[in-house]
């Protein structure tokens, strides 16, 4: 369940980068925010793994 909440979150932040980029904005604020969806997809990835 988590793991699905965090691929959607991973999914906004990737559209947020996306968009302050296409703004102008500045570099820190979508490399930011692509930092912050990497991270997600990560903590989702190793939310799918079987514990061992």
């Amino acid at each position: 369940m988590w793991s699905v909440l965090l691929f959607g979150l991973a999914g906004l932040l990737v559209g947020g980068a996306l968009s302050f980029r296409s703004q102008g904005l500045p570099n820190w604020t979508w490399v930011s925010f692509g930092a912050l969806a990497a991270a997600a997809l990560v903590a989702a990835y190793l939310l799918t793994l079987p514990a061992s």
